[in-house]
């Protein structure tokens, strides 16, 4: 079974993740099912795309249960960073539809995108740093355009959790809805948008981030060099400990 479902219809694309059972957390699998659902919207006709996720939540982060994966960490970072160059390439605009838990990376999922709607009840955070790991996402390039500056610092640095109207209010969302409004707003943008001109709604798109992205690619660099430095120390942490605990 796909861990992310795709399908067109009516000239709307509808991405799904699909680990509801991990509260669609972020897995290698995930990752891969996430970058072939993009790639299939960037081949077909459809004019717009809607981004959601199966069962109680639109992503809950990194899945800290899974093992971390052998083999080069550099390309599985930049595989991650890989969904964000794609989302923000996509000649559609993307609508992200978040409710339930969007921590983390799921949070930094959705900025990505180009439209962020949400459940007034949603949760929100970047816990990045207590847990010693680096934001991922471009988060460090779009937060600080979104927020602001301090705001965004005060999200990375202090993690705390916040609903969906505080993301409404702090610029992060463009509405913020009853959770069972959230798809009936998604599905009416979406076919506003879809009736557009494709090729105006892509320029137009392409315009407005011509100024933001042009120093994505420095963001998402820097941010693999400064995970590659966490997760080193996480492995020296937990090998010292590890010393400890059998002497």
């Amino acid at each position: 079974m796909s861990t992310v479902d795709l399908t067109v219809e009516g000239g709307i694309a509808q991405i799904r993740l699909n680990r509801p059972e991990r509260l669609n957390a972020v897995a290698p699998v995930l990752v891969d099912d996430f970058l072939a659902a993009l790639d299939g919207v960037a081949r077909c006709d459809a004019r717009v795309v809607v981004l959601a996720g199966n069962g109680r939540a639109f992503c809950a982060g990194h899945d800290l249960k899974e093992p971390t994966p052998e083999g080069d960490s550099r390309v599985r970072l930049d595989r991650l960073q890989d969904v964000t160059r794609r989302l923000r390439a996509l000649p559609q605009p993307v609508i992200a539809a978040v409710h339930g838990y969007a921590i983390g990376a799921g949070a930094e999922f959705a900025l990505g995108c180009d439209l962020v709607l949400a459940a007034d009840d949603a949760v929100f955070a970047f816990p990045e740093v207590s847990l010693g790991l680096s934001v991922t996402g471009a988060a460090s390039r779009l937060l600080p355009l979104l927020v602001g500056p301090m705001k965004a610092k005060e999200l990375l640095l202090l993690g705390e959790r916040f609903d969906g109207l505080r993301a409404h209010d702090l610029g992060l969302v463009n509405a913020a809805v009853p959770a069972a409004e959230l798809m009936l707003l998604a599905q009416g943008w979406a076919e506003k948008i879809a009736h557009h001109p494709a090729e105006a709604a892509t320029m137009a798109k392409r315009a407005l981030d011509a100024g933001i992205d042009h120093a994505l690619e420095s963001a998402l660099e820097l941010e693999v060099s400064h995970a590659l430095v966490t997760e080193h120390s996480a492995a020296v942490r937990a090998s010292t400990e590890a010393f400890r605990s059998r002497s």
